[in-house]
């Protein structure tokens, strides 16, 4: 398919779904792009359709889905990705928020809808800040802090908190070694747990583009599970809970880790949409 010279959005769009399809990748980058360039909403876009797209963003749109061919996540190359209702700026300093994760959020929610006291919530881990962010949005009430051993990662965390106006509390910390002993209501992590064996299995664009300390953990990916395991009870009030995601063929090793460590426990395992063990739930006995 020819590039053409002055296009529609129509027009601009499935150029950039051929470029995309050519190169054997999602051709849904190709709406994504656009409506982050042009800052149009879905039904917006299909308004403006049969409209001459601007020169300008024509411009950036060639050179974004140039980007994304050569394999860069679309989300980086717009600087933005959403989460749980929320934008949220990312960068190579952290993990791009995947849709596995919001069911965690909703989780937490959920179990917690009825709550009427502000709980004390701790992030591990937080990344972008996407846990801790959308938690907070969803519950104005709640003491929200999120930490992260990288400098780089809680930078971005903050500028999203700046950004969408949300008081929560950051800490450079490696796990919970710099968290203060004041126990948490509720502890929530998506740590780094794939293993290092499988890399050769894992899109180019994650190995390439993706911080990989936030990706890669020892131990077949189970080491930060095992260190959390070790010292997450002190941490927790009586009754409180730990929420972690994990990889979809790790549930039963971390279920069997955290029975042992924490044998009064209850502690459930729960799949995501696509019917894998996906998340873990550590309840603290009242």
């Amino acid at each position: 398919m020819n590039k053409p010279q002055q296009p529609t959005y129509f027009e601009a769009q499935q150029w950039a779904s051929f470029c995309l399809k050519t190169a054997k990748l999602p051709t849904d980058s190709a709406r994504f792009l656009l409506l982050g360039l042009s800052q149009l909403d879905q039904t917006q876009l299909l308004i403006h359709y049969r409209d001459s797209l601007p020169t300008s963003i024509w411009q950036a749109y060639q050179q974004g889905i140039a980007r994304v061919v050569a394999g860069e996540p679309v989300q980086y190359v717009l600087g933005k990705a959403p989460f749980y209702g929320i934008d949220l700026q990312v960068d190579p300093a952290v993990l791009i928020p995947r849709v596995e994760t919001q069911e965690l959020v909703d989780w937490i929610l959920t179990d917690y809808a009825a709550a009427d006291t502000p709980l004390r919530v701790l992030d591990i881990g937080t990344g972008s800040g996407a846990i801790a962010l959308a938690l907070k949005h969803e519950r104005p009430s709640w003491q929200v802090t999120a930490s992260d051993v990288s400098s780089a990662a809680l930078a971005v965390a903050k500028r999203n908190a700046e950004q969408l106006a949300l008081d929560v509390n950051f800490v450079q910390s490696d796990l919970l070694q710099s968290i203060a002993a004041e126990p948490f209501d509720v502890i929530v992590s998506n740590p780094p747990y794939i293993a290092t064996n499988e890399k050769d299995v894992m899109d180019a664009s994650v190995i390439d583009y993706e911080p990989q300390t936030a990706l890669f953990a020892a131990h077949d990916g189970l080491a930060l599970y095992e260190q959390l395991a070790a010292t997450v009870a002190p941490h927790l009030t009586a009754a409180g809970r730990l929420y972690l995601e994990f990889g979809y063929h790790q549930g039963p090793a971390v279920k069997h880790l955290f029975q042992h460590a924490l044998p009064t426990a209850t502690v459930t395992l729960r799949q995501d949409m696509a019917g894998h063990d996906r998340m873990l739930r550590v309840v603290q006995p009242g």
